[in-house]
């Protein structure tokens, strides 16, 4: 079976995407292939007037709207902004290997961003979802553990790549949840999952340390492309007979680049038990109750 390009993305037309985090990165690349398809997207970022240079740029159907997922008043008001259908959600945006930090609610960022603002996002959109969910995970997800205790590192040492993992970890259960939820109470709708591998993007470039600079020769050397990193993403998103709770990531040498395919996952990631009390918990952090 040959590999799985852009060039197999369906026609898009009449479809609409949001994709969080769209005018960088991942979700630039994302957000340029499914325009180029014929897609619709609202390119969902933190600064309008950055997204807005990018829109002009990428022409077709594009508009933009200011959310900031460490602020969940920021979210609330995104959801009650889109008035219209939405085809595909993609929860893109993220944040990797930061100093300790807050956002507005009060959560540690990295599990705020990556994952809480999401589930908001996510539930607060659902009435107008149509299709399919896809929330963005890594490799590093295997190096997380759900602190249920002590989830927003309100105490004890923060260590800030277990952190990262565990936020990572938090959106792949989310995904699977999700589908879960979906299947038992008979909603048409999916949830999927993806991960990128080793992409050269602007998200090796904000911890602060010397691993900026070693990111950066590594980005030069041995990952992928942004555009390449991609594909996971757009595979969950646009594959039309794709079941749903599918982790899709690059099948090459270690997951770290290739064209997408199915990929496993941590034994952690499949506990029901955590993933159950993680969105109970998760419920009760954003104040964003779901309908499944």
């Amino acid at each position: 079976m040959a590999a799985w390009t852009t060039d197999d993305i369906p026609p898009q037309q009449g479809r609409t995407v949001v994709v969080t985090g769209a005018n960088s990165g991942l979700g630039l690349a994302t957000t340029r292939a499914l325009v180029d398809a014929g897609a619709r997207v609202l390119m969902a970022v933190r600064d309008v007037e950055a997204g807005g240079r990018v829109a002009a740029e990428l022409g077709g159907a594009v508009t933009v709207g200011r959310l900031d997922l460490a602020d969940l008043t920021s979210v609330r008001e995104f959801a009650a902004g889109v008035d219209h259908p939405v085809d595909v959600l993609v929860n893109n945006a993220g944040l990797m290997g930061i100093p300790k930090a807050r956002t507005a609610d009060g959560f540690e960022m990295q599990l705020g961003v990556n994952y809480l603002g999401h589930f908001a996002l996510t539930g607060l959109l659902l009435d107008r979802i149509t299709d399919r969910v896809v929330t963005l995970s890594s490799g590093l997800h295997r190096l997380g553990r759900i602190r249920l205790d002590d989830l927003n590192y309100d105490s004890g040492r923060y260590e800030r790549w277990t952190a990262y993992g565990q936020s990572k970890l938090a959106c792949l259960m989310f995904a699977y949840e999700l589908e879960y939820r979906f299947t038992g109470s008979g909603s048409r709708l999916r949830s999927m999952a993806a991960h990128p591998g080793y992409a050269a993007t602007n998200l090796q470039s904000r911890t602060e340390t010397v691993a900026d600079a070693v990111m950066g020769v590594l980005n030069k050397v041995i990952a992928q492309s942004g555009e390449d990193g991609a594909l996971p993403t757009l595979h969950a998103a646009t594959a039309p007979d794709l079941p749903g709770g599918m982790y899709i990531g690059p099948g090459g040498p270690g997951e770290m680049w290739g064209a997408p395919v199915p990929v496993g996952s941590s034994a952690a990631s499949h506990d029901r038990a955590v993933r159950r009390r993680l969105w109970d918990l998760s419920e009760d952090l954003t104040g964003v109750p779901y309908p499944v």
